[in-house]
């Protein structure tokens, strides 16, 4: 049994500037978001082939926005969710096992939208649905039958009531229709010496809008295959180390499909060395190729000098931080 508690308290604006001088503010507000949970569990292990777990958590969250621009869209709303969660295992061999989980959880929405009456136009709008729904279920295999060798294997279904859209008038997310991802998952950890660890993992997904016909309703920037790896040493003459990739494959930017971001690859590096088992020096190096990729991509109207006052649509890209070194102490005691 378990409780969580947290607050968020944000300013967030955006504004139209040129040369760094401000234009024109499109929306400007403060927004504080209170969230608690309460949560229990119960494993029950049946027999040593057999074991369940079920549970259960509750979520209460408040948002109160002070819209600077509008009045008419300040105020405060709250909201709560149930959310059960159950599985069960099954071993039939020794160091192998199957495994099915089921459950309901939730993503929240821009406290903004949680109290919006009136757009930036001044029309009537419909306040957005603050927790919104989640389902899932997965299932998988398990095994470290062969000696040094972990192996998994699953498939996931997961359902949201309202997916997330980027608007980039508003410079945030707004909700879209419901969707539906489904995806397999394989992953791999190899240990050939006590001090060197070898992993792989790569996940195909799909994620389409629950109402699309076939051939579109494509989710923008949702990432259709992800690839990570790499080489981890631990304690070995007081060095730890690991070098890492991430592949995240092209991915739809409109739900038809018809305009597909680029791949992006990042190369990371970390070393740490142990000076007496209370003193840690070490070094992070983020994208050791300094690969020139996006982190993200989203593709909207907008509108350069010369360009039609409608705007052009085109992408808009949110570039990798380049290679970056980073140096820390941790002292225990």
């Amino acid at each position: 049994v378990g409780v969580q508690f947290r607050n968020d308290n944000a300013d967030v604006s955006l504004t139209h500037t040129r040369g760094g001088e401000a234009l024109l503010t499109q929306t400007q507000a403060a927004a504080v978001v209170t969230t608690a949970g309460l949560y229990a569990e119960s494993e029950i292990e049946w027999s040593r082939r057999l074991r369940t777990t079920v549970g259960v958590r509750g979520d209460v969250s408040r948002y109160a926005v002070t819209d600077r621009l509008d009045a008419r869209n300040s105020g405060t709303r709250f909201a709560g969710l149930l959310s059960p969660k159950a599985t069960m295992v099954v071993a039939p061999w020794n160091g192998s096992e199957f495994y099915l989980n089921a459950g309901t959880g939730f993503h929240s929405n821009d406290a903004r939208g949680t109290t919006i009456k009136f757009d930036t136009n001044g029309s009537p709008v419909d306040p957005v649905t603050p927790l919104v729904r989640a389902t899932g279920a997965e299932v998988g295999f398990r095994t470290v039958a062969v000696p040094r060798l972990q192996t998994t294997v699953s498939l996931w279904r997961l359902g949201l009531a309202s997916e997330l859209v980027y608007n980039g008038d508003l410079g945030a997310t707004e909700p879209g229709p419901a969707s539906r991802r489904y995806g397999i998952e394989v992953s791999s950890y190899f240990r050939p010496t006590s001090w060197l660890t070898v992993d792989g993992d790569i996940s195909k997904s799909q994620a389409r809008f629950a109402d699309a016909v076939a051939g579109s309703g494509y989710v923008p920037e949702a990432v259709d295959l992800v690839v990570s790896g790499g080489l981890s040493i631990a304690d070995l003459r007081r060095v730890s180390a690991s070098l890492r990739v991430r592949y995240f494959g092209p991915r739809a930017l409109v739900e038809d499909n018809s305009v597909r971001s680029d791949a992006t690859t990042l190369l990371n590096l970390e070393a740490g060395y142990h000076v007496t088992p209370q003193l840690r020096v070490s070094v992070e190096i983020y994208n050791l190729a300094n690969a020139r990729v996006s982190d993200i991509d989203y593709f909207f109207p907008s509108r350069l000098p010369g360009e039609p006052l409608e705007g052009q649509e085109d992408r808009h890209t949110h570039p990798a931080v380049p290679r970056t070194i980073r140096v820390g102490v941790v002292v225990g005691f």
